[in-house]
């Protein structure tokens, strides 16, 4: 079984931390949607968020790191069946048509932290056999159910609730948490598959997809906005586009190409509940094909340095 700390290329003792950032990293390198013309991508961006769904559960990592489990979360075998190798322990059939293992092997240590019997060597001797070998192991709680949930960019700006479909067609309206971005991942309690002991879970992992004008840098939105020439010369109010609806922004009399103005509160919400900032860069748009432009170029010239500053 593939070992998920190798898969998301971090060390055994990485922090949680480290852990997020090596499968953010991965998600979005690996992503399907990126690596259309490679089939192989979705296998390992499939196995990479296995080995993150594995390692982010502090008790399904403290149980594979005791071998407790596989890379794939699955109960290891404490006797090491079907192999002849070392772990597991070796024995023939005797005449009496039971085992004898070698002299002076003592597994009563292995059976104990096995099977967590407390009896001691006597104990061991008994009817019972070896502290309780008998007993059976708890029953398995069902696999975990990986789900990829698409989410528009207005609506993870704005938290909107979202719906999914699960495998037995039922649908989950599912709440977004605040910094929310690409590779967040959500676990929907109990609604993987069924086993002996309970269901598993759903891990829902967000892809935020990209909009056509609207940018996210860290928690604001960033918008190029198209203004004419007499809007940033004489200024005024301009209709915006934001996450949350348009609005009316004022430009400033003499206004240049890269001016970049802030409208507050309307970028993505922070992890602390508070949101960032839209921020507008205007973009001057001149029409080469207007003459009245054109005709009053050639009567006016403008002969400031505007590039001393650069050397030229």
């Amino acid at each position: 079984m593939a070992d998920p700390y190798a898969t998301l290329g971090v060390a055994r003792g990485a922090s949680e931390a480290e852990i997020k950032s090596a499968y953010r990293k991965l998600a979005k390198e690996l992503h399907p949607d990126r690596n259309k013309d490679n089939p192989k991508a979705a296998d390992k961006f499939s196995a990479v968020t296995g080995a993150y769904d594995l390692l982010s559960d502090k008790d399904k990592r403290a149980r594979f790191d005791r071998g407790e489990i596989d890379g794939e979360g699955n109960p290891t075998s404490p006797f090491g069946y079907g192999g002849a190798g070392g772990g597991g322990f070796r024995g023939r059939q005797g005449q009496g048509g039971g085992f004898e293992f070698n002299e002076g092997a003592d597994f009563g240590d292995i059976f104990d932290g096995l099977f967590g019997g407390g009896g001691g060597a006597g104990a061991r001797r008994g009817g019972g056999g070896f502290g309780g070998f008998g007993r059976q192991a708890p029953p398995q709680r069902g696999a975990n159910v990986s789900y990829r949930l698409a989410v528009s960019f207005v609506d993870a700006a704005t938290l909107a609730p979202q719906r999914v479909t699960l495998q037995d067609g039922k649908n989950i309206d599912l709440k977004l948490p605040a910094g929310v971005e690409t590779g967040t991942q959500m676990r929907l309690s109990g609604k993987g598959q069924q086993g002996s002991g309970g269901a598993g879970d759903a891990i829902v992992t967000i892809e935020v997809k990209p909009h056509p004008f609207f940018t996210r840098e860290g928690d604001n939105v960033l918008l190029d906005l198209p203004i004419t020439l007499d809007e940033a010369v004489k200024g005024g109010k301009v209709k915006v586009p934001t996450v949350d609806g348009p609005v009316m922004l004022g430009v400033p009399a003499g206004s240049t190409s890269g001016k970049t103005l802030r409208l507050r509160n309307k970028g993505f919400t922070t992890k602390n509940g508070e949101r960032g900032d839209q921020l507008v860069r205007l973009q001057i748009d001149v029409s080469a094909d207007d003459p009245a432009i054109r005709e009053l170029v050639e009567r006016w010239q403008d002969s400031r340095a505007v590039r001393a500053h650069l050397g030229v």
